[in-house]
């Protein structure tokens, strides 16, 4: 695995290695150890989620608040995305910035995003299989999300009419969001 570490402090891409033959292709895409080296901290993931999503489907931007507050491991299993990852920790010097990255099926990248960030994703292909672990088992009590396309957060998202879920139209601003996240 190769890391690299994002101006966003906590946000690590990682690469893992892969071999490819006449056969086809290998590589591990997760091995404890391995992360917990990387991210410094010993992580252990509760609950595995896959998306189905087809072109411009957005997901997002999600979290949860403590205590069932979660970290995520995330990669594309087939297809493509453009994956946005919001730093909602009101301490932070970074708060309200976001970073994003295309993640896809060949480039087999994988981002960590720890507790404190507001996560989403655009499809960028049919039949996106998308790839969560996650360090906490989903709340709905503790459920949040913010408005993907607020102007304060300022993300270009390349899409102008995404397809979006009633929940993630009808999101909290940014103006208006008091972040549990210190």
């Amino acid at each position: 695995m190769v890391e690299e570490e994002i101006a966003i402090n906590g946000l690590i891409l990682i690469k893992p290695k892969s071999f490819e033959d006449g056969r086809g292709m290998f590589f591990e895409s997760y091995n404890s150890s391995k992360f917990n080296d990387i991210i410094t901290k010993n992580i252990v993931f509760s609950q595995d989620n896959i998306s189905i999503s087809k072109k411009n489907v957005l997901r997002g931007l999600h979290f949860q608040k403590p205590p069932n507050s979660q970290g995520k491991l995330v990669q594309v299993i087939k297809g493509s995305v453009l994956d946005v990852a919001v730093d909602i920790r009101s301490n932070s010097p970074t708060y309200g910035q976001h970073y994003k990255v295309e993640l896809n099926d060949k480039n087999r990248l994988q981002l960590w995003i720890p507790e404190g960030f507001a996560h989403g994703f655009v499809a960028l292909e049919d039949n996106t299989i998308f790839s969560y672990k996650c360090t906490s088992a989903y709340s709905k009590s503790d459920e949040m999300d913010l408005l993907w396309n607020d102007p304060l957060l300022d993300i270009d998202w390349g899409v102008s009419s995404p397809l979006l879920s009633d929940k993630d139209e009808m999101a909290t601003s940014f103006e208006n969001f008091n972040s549990p996240f210190k």
